[in-house]
């Protein structure tokens, strides 16, 4: 399955739109997974929980994290980063990173719309997390695109004889 370079890697994680989902552990062990709004900039992907949600207290307890960010549409671009989240900011320190939180907003809603949202919710305290990209585990993959062999849309394990799957 081929890969993404770094930086088609980068620009993907750069467009408009694309939702991340957020795994963290609770303390019973089990699995918490969140839809969110994130921002890729700096080798960095930045989120923004809310003071009273329940993946902030579990990122507090136990601060690793697996990041999916992928696409609906073909070729299925998908990236999943396992790492260790940063607090960079803790409740009560909006402020000093309110121009990063509507960087984040501006990419999901027009402008005005951020600013709105932004001016909304300022009143609901949050912190800022950060995941080094070049300190976690980061993987990614495609479907094969036109011109590339279309064998192989599988990792080799997957199959039971590499050699003849992939045609060599």
């Amino acid at each position: 399955m081929p890969t993404l370079t770094t930086v088609e890697r980068d620009a993907f994680l750069d467009e408009r739109g694309i939702v991340m989902r957020i795994a963290v552990v609770r303390a019973d062990g089990s699995p918490l997974v969140t839809p969110i709004w994130f921002l890729h900039e700096r080798g960095r992907i930045y989120f923004t929980p809310r003071q009273r949600s329940e993946w902030f207290d579990c990122l507090r307890r136990d601060a690793r994290v697996a990041l999916c960010i992928d696409e609906q549409a073909l070729p299925y671009r998908k990236v999943v980063i396992e790492g260790i989240a940063e607090l960079v900011h803790d409740v009560g320190e909006d402020d000093a990173w309110r121009d990063l939180y509507r960087r984040i907003a501006g990419r999901y809603v027009p402008a005005a719309a951020a600013e709105a949202y932004v001016q909304n919710t300022i009143g609901e305290p949050r912190g800022l997390y950060g995941v080094s990209l070049a300190t976690a585990r980061v993987r990614t993959w495609r479907m094969p695109v036109e011109g590339e062999r279309p064998e192989g849309i599988w990792h080799r394990r997957y199959y039971r004889d590499p050699d003849i799957e992939f045609g060599n």
